[in-house]
């Protein structure tokens, strides 16, 4: 993918997180075999839940077709070989089409499930991101249960996924049924010793499993659809939960994945890596975090800064700095150069718990004449 074009506008700071104070005016704004007839009976008495009922908010819309077949035409038994062969493959048509009849059931139990368990979700963790909103304890035990309250909610969502799934590839070999069904139809037209009757009545049967292999396929193409879009619903709404429990550990709400803004912004998939770190020589850092004193709350303005650069740069990759003073003697010097690794160790810490994957960020470490205390510095390849 290759890397947008874009201009920093110049600014007067960078962003300094520390016990003192923070504006966020300083973040950079340029980074801008049954009978098929009972069933469809009983297909259409159950109409789709999912087809009437909208999807939770952030769940992408489900499919709303009703796949139904329309029935086999009886026929009379003419006495001949090829009346024998009409009797056979109309008797396979129509378990076919109650296999389909089935699985269409299936596919609209599944989608009122899906639809069910993803509102509960959303429920659940909005309920949280509200409480979050407003500032709580870190770890409030009612919220740590109310995540959890929130997976299992999310696992059930991933189960419906999976059985949708398994109900394509179920769809996939009612396809092939219906391709040999064909096959064998316009086969039979080929054999001697057939009358009109048994002509008339392959024609009828012909052109009904034409039309059950069209419903077929529409079938398939809706299931599968529905399972491309559910799957990657579950998998960002994994890494929006990896960020809640983040949050509720610190007590504040962030937002997003930041994986998950970097993929919207980019329209795609991206494989990027930080590689080896570069030289900080002459770059002014997007964040300052100066730990001159415990537990510096730098997360919330940390998800701020590298969230915004995403939005503008989804392909951006970091240099993540500890930075120890040069003063007070080689034992100090060593001492606090340890320690600031560690401290750069837990901000990387938070960024993956934030959702940036660990190949985007690239770790160093130096000391520094004008530092006078341990910093981390995160600056934008």
């Amino acid at each position: 993918m290759g890397h947008k074009k874009f201009r920093i506008l110049a600014v007067s700071s960078a962003l300094i997180v520390s016990a003192c104070s923070f504006s966020e005016d300083s973040l950079w704004p340029s980074l801008t075999g049954e009978d098929p007839a009972a069933t469809a009976e009983q297909a259409q008495a159950a109409q789709p839940a999912a087809a009437n009922q909208a999807p939770a908010p952030g769940q992408p819309a489900l499919g709303t077709g009703n796949f139904v077949p329309t029935g086999v035409t009886p026929g009379a038994p003419t006495g001949t070989f090829v009346g024998k062969k009409v009797v056979e493959l109309r008797d396979e048509l129509q378990r076919l089409q109650g296999n389909i009849a089935q699985q269409n059931a299936e596919l609209q139990k599944l989608r009122g499930q899906l639809v069910g368990n993803a509102r509960r979700y959303h429920g659940t963790i909005a309920a949280v991101n509200a409480r979050l909103q407003v500032g709580t304890t870190p770890g409030n035990p009612i919220l740590v249960q109310q995540f959890k309250s929130a997976q299992a909610d999310l696992s059930r969502v991933a189960q419906d996924v999976s059985e949708m799934n398994q109900l394509a590839g179920s769809i996939g070999s009612s396809s092939t049924m219906s391709a040999f069904l064909s096959e064998s139809a316009k086969s039979a037209f080929a054999i001697s010793g057939a009358i009109d009757e048994d002509h008339r009545q392959l024609a009828i049967l012909e052109d009904e499993v034409n039309r059950t292999d069209v419903l077929i396929d529409r079938l398939l193409t809706e299931v599968s659809g529905d399972v491309r879009r559910q799957t990657n619903y579950v998998t960002t709404e994994q890494a929006n939960l990896n960020l809640m429990s983040a949050g509720i550990k610190s007590g504040e709400i962030y937002g997003g994945s930041l994986m998950n803004v970097a993929m919207a912004n980019a329209g795609g998939g991206m494989q990027v890596s930080a590689g080896a770190p570069v030289s900080t020589a002459n770059r002014r850092p997007l964040v300052v975090i100066r730990f001159d004193r415990n537990d510096v709350p730098y997360q919330q303005a940390l998800y701020n800064a590298v969230s915004r650069v995403l939005e503008k740069r989804p392909d951006a990759v970091f240099d993540l700095v500890a930075v120890a003073p040069a003063a007070g003697g080689q034992a100090r010097v060593a001492l606090n150069s340890n320690k600031a690794r560690r401290q750069a160790e837990g901000v990387l810490r938070s960024l993956i718990e934030m959702g940036l994957p660990p190949a985007r960020v690239a770790v160093a470490a130096r000391t520094s004449a004008e530092s006078r205390t341990n910093e981390v510095h995160l600056f934008i390849r």
